[in-house]
């Protein structure tokens, strides 16, 4: 029986636009951001779309301009050929990530030669909770099971900061790191290669810019200017309910509301060099677990055992770790449960600085990982992602190139 490699070829995304109303990509239709992405994986490795097999985009917002299969409306706009399919996966903040497993367990089992994973969210033009449309999404019998009830996202990391016992100084100094790696990383030409320009368009029409770099990077950023934002979350409802809780979370040591999209070329590695693409890397192992609901982004904690177990790695193996910066709790939390250095983790800044487009950034984590790997000559990186709903996914690369 024959061995498959599943490799990734490209990795392509737009800069991050803050997500608001004026933001650099708020004019950009999230199909439009989609497509951009998905014509550059075919510009810049010359591969006749017709080749690939199947197109899978995260997307976890599926409301307004982001609904009716958002990955073929990406397709068609692009230009490929008809034929070519695409179905839209909501794994949560992991989508694109999930989208990565997808293809990858495609190539391995057979069914896939070539596929495309990416992910796409414009936060200004469909915001989180869009869906919702005011409708209740657990129903009666989860209500039951977690009586008095579920908690919002920014609830849990409170949760978490108390559990860890992470008091805001420690979160606002690991924020304001973030800034200063992600800045130092574009200056230093250690990251942004992969990225597609694309005209700023604040909702008004082309102002005749380009957007070149993700622009919620705030170079300047420190703990003293951190401390001067409010709680994001504080309120007497989850006072009585939580009694105790110190109030940390706030807009500077959360992701950043983010437009964006980010695509991946994943292939058979002997139909890849068949056709003479040269590959990154291989996805070496894949895990995606579930954990408490409640706590939500702890998720990380568990996955990462998992993923490392199913590849039978330690940590101590992995050169680069990418762990997602929902809020500074949760990568925090991770490196209390694993020991892991935070010198080999998110080397290139995070969420907080450079932006959370929920559905694009799986795909955005791992081309970041990938830019690590190569720059600093590491072999095998770790990316794994917290996600709504109490889940992780995690994934294990081999850098090739």
């Amino acid at each position: 029986m024959t061995t498959r490699d599943a490799v990734i070829v490209a990795a392509v995304r737009t800069p991050v636009g803050r997500g608001k109303p004026g933001g650099a990509l708020a004019g950009h239709h999230p199909v439009d951001l989609l497509a951009a992405v998905l014509r550059a994986i075919v510009d810049r490795t010359g591969l006749d779309p017709a080749e690939v097999d199947d197109v899978i985009v995260g997307c976890v917002s599926q409301a307004g301009q982001q609904t009716f299969n958002v990955a073929r409306n990406g397709v068609l706009a692009a230009g490929f050929p008809e034929s070519v399919p695409a179905t839209t996966v909501d794994r949560q903040c992991g989508s694109s990530q999930q989208a990565l497993h997808f293809a990858a367990q495609g190539v391995l089992a057979g069914a896939y030669d070539v596929a495309i994973a990416a992910g796409v969210e414009s936060m200004s033009r469909v915001p989180m909770g869009s869906s919702l449309s005011g409708q209740d999404p657990f129903g009666p019998a989860v209500a039951d099971r977690y009586a008095p009830g579920l908690v919002p996202q920014g609830i849990s990391a409170e949760l978490i900061a108390a559990r860890w016992d992470l008091d805001r100084e420690v979160l606002d100094a690991y924020s304001a790191e973030s800034h200063r790696r992600a800045d130092a990383a574009w200056t230093d030409g250690r990251t942004g290669a992969d990225v597609v320009p694309l005209p700023v368009d604040r909702g008004e029409g082309p102002t005749g810019e380009t957007l070149h770099r993700d622009d919620g990077i705030r170079p300047g950023t420190t703990v003293a200017s951190l401390g001067a934002l409010r709680p994001a979350f504080q309120h007497d409802s989850w006072d009585q309910r939580f009694p105790g809780l110190r109030w940390v979370i706030h807009a500077g040591n959360a992701s950043q509301l983010s437009d964006g999209a980010s695509a991946l070329l994943v292939m058979d590695r002997d139909r890849a060099e068949a056709l003479g693409l040269a590959p990154r890397a291989r996805v070496h192992a894949m895990t995606v677990v579930g954990d408490d609901p409640i706590l939500m982004l702890t998720g990380v904690i568990p996955a990462t055992h998992r993923v490392l177990d199913r590849a039978g790695m330690t940590l101590g193996d992995v050169d680069a770790f990418e762990v997602n910066e929902a809020f500074a709790p949760v990568v925090l939390a991770w490196q209390r449960e694993t020991g892991v250095d935070l010198d080999h983790v998110n080397v290139h800044g995070g969420a907080i600085a450079n932006g959370h487009p929920l559905g694009a950034s799986g795909a955005k984590l791992t081309g970041t990982l990938l830019d690590v790997l190569e720059h600093t000559g590491g072999r095998f990186g770790l990316q794994t992602m917290c996600e709504g709903g109490g889940m992780a996914n995690a994934t294990i690369l081999e850098r090739l190139a």
